[in-house]
């Protein structure tokens, strides 16, 4: 077989005629769909509780943004984790 590489996966793998025919093989053997399922990686953001999350969008003015930034840098917390303490906090205060 050639060196032609049609380009990569997704895991940087080159795509050569050798990997196509290993595919197609494995292909034509049939598949467990419930093997693959049980092995599919999971991507994108993990859970931050049992359910998924949602995604709330609000406006800050700059003089609240720049103080948000600089909790978070000085904590080494991400922005939407100062947001979610801080939210919790005022939410069990006001009880």
């Amino acid at each position: 077989m050639n060196n032609t590489t049609y380009g990569h996966t997704g895991s940087g793998t080159p795509i050569t005629d050798e990997l196509i025919e290993k595919l197609a093989d494995q292909a034509e053997h049939g598949f467990d769909v419930d093997d693959l399922i049980t092995q599919r990686v999971r991507t994108g953001r993990p859970r931050l509780g049992s359910e998924p999350s949602t995604v709330e969008s609000f406006r800050l003015d700059p003089s609240l943004k720049a103080q948000l930034d600089a909790r978070a840098a000085e904590t080494g917390l991400s922005t939407s984790e100062v947001i979610r303490i801080a939210l919790r906090a005022h939410l069990e205060a006001a009880g």
